[in-house]
């Protein structure tokens, strides 16, 4: 039997049974549209955090010291000091150094107005050498100035803006006043070390920084922070440039001597981080698209049952075939053409089902629509798959009919 003539049969079987064809069917559609769907959103939920959180950064280099695992600053002991900041300066490579430390606080009060708060960033004017500003710019070393980021300037009723003066209360009792000469933009961020997601205040390591500790190779009390931001001359150069300051920092340096037995010292770069990030949101949508797969299997247990039943119905038509000289391949061809119809016409409904489902999804949640077209094709083959797979029983069934059994079946 030609294949044209097995699909012509086919498609006048659909036809003839029209409402549990199109009930097998849709359950393919509903399959491949939750795919597709889910994968949309993934995608784009991917594409719209890598673009904040990659952006047009610069060449950083985040250091800290602290347990196996964890992101960046994860379990951060305060362990470099000046003496290992003026030597990662000397690398060659090397653009800036910026330290981070953290001024522990109770609140910031402004107007009349209190809100708590748990910390302020202690750092110097370079950390904002790659950052836009609102209003304002950086403050000065040595001056009680802040910079605020955009959620903490709107942290009070009436709001905070350059030139008014914030009320800091240190967890030592202490009340700090500084005058707010920046407000930040909140693009460009640096990463974990910025924590843009939360209200941050950034302050000048002097005055507001205090915490020290004797340097063991100069035998001098020097300032000591947590955090270092490493910023390479050019982005070519930070693969060369992470493994110079990876090495001083493990042989020459304070930090190596002042780190727990059980730490280490760890550099992450702009792209490492960026690379995390995109393992984990792949990771995410593999786990909820697969989940979305379980009502495919469903999908082909409701084919596989519509075509037994074709089976079952149509073994006198069988019986007639077999007597004027249909082979066994030309019935099993028949109905194994008529299950991957179902199963394709099923998968190219959900593509269009799944498209608008995820248009709609992205729509809601706000996120730009990133369509995944490579998943089309994937669709098709699977619906494909599935009715080849789901028919291939009833098929065979149907091909072992006995004609002389078939011609007597009422």
């Amino acid at each position: 039997m030609e294949f044209g003539e097995s699909l012509r049969m086919s498609l006048r079987a659909i036809r003839g049974h029209r409402v549990r064809s199109s009930l097998s069917a849709f359950g393919v559609v509903i399959g491949v549209a939750a795919v597709i769907t889910l994968v949309t959103l993934g995608t784009s939920l991917r594409a719209e955090i890598l673009s904040q959180f990659a952006g047009d950064r610069a060449p950083n280099m985040f250091v800290w010291v602290g347990p196996p695992g964890g992101g960046p600053g994860f379990g951060a002991q305060a362990a470099f000091t000046q003496h290992d900041i003026a030597g990662l300066r000397r690398l060659d490579g090397v653009a800036a150094v910026v330290p981070q430390g953290v001024v522990p606080v109770v609140a910031l009060a402004h107007g009349g107005e209190t809100v708590s708060q748990n910390d302020v960033v202690a750092t110097t004017p370079a950390q904002f050498r790659n950052r836009e500003f609102a209003a304002g710019g950086p403050f000065e070393q040595g001056k009680r100035e802040v910079v605020l980021n955009p959620l903490a300037a709107r942290l009070f009723e009436d709001g905070v803006t350059v030139g008014d003066r914030v009320s800091i209360r240190t967890a030592s009792g202490e009340t700090v006043s500084a005058r707010v000469v920046g407000v930040l933009d909140g693009s460009g961020g640096t990463g974990r070390f910025d924590d843009g997601a939360l209200p941050r205040a950034y302050v000048p390591t002097r005055p507001f920084y205090d915490s020290t500790v004797e340097s063991p190779t100069q035998g001098t009390e020097q300032r000591v922070y947590p955090l270092l931001t490493v910023v390479a001359e050019s982005h070519g150069e930070v693969p060369e440039t992470k493994e110079k300051v990876r090495s001083y920092l493990r042989s020459d340096s304070d930090a190596a001597r002042l780190a727990p037995d059980d730490y280490g010292v760890h550099v992450r770069t702009d792209r490492d981080l960026v690379r995390r990030v995109e393992e984990l949101l792949t990771t995410l949508t593999t786990f909820v698209t697969s989940i979305a797969v379980v009502s495919l299997v469903v999908a082909a247990l409701g084919i596989a049952n519509v075509m037994l039943v074709s089976v079952t119905e149509r073994t006198r038509e069988i019986g007639i075939m077999k007597a004027v000289g249909a082979q066994k391949r030309d019935v099993l061809q028949l109905f194994l053409t008529q299950a991957i119809l179902l199963g394709v016409i099923g998968s190219v409904f959900g593509v269009a089902v799944g498209a608008v489902g995820g248009y709609l999804a992205t729509d809601y949640v706000g996120l730009p629509l990133v369509f995944a077209a490579e998943v089309v094709p994937v669709a098709i083959a699977v619906g494909l798959v599935v009715g080849m797979v789901t028919g291939l029983y009833p098929a065979w069934s149907a091909a072992r009919v006995d004609p002389i059994d078939a011609l007597r079946y009422e």
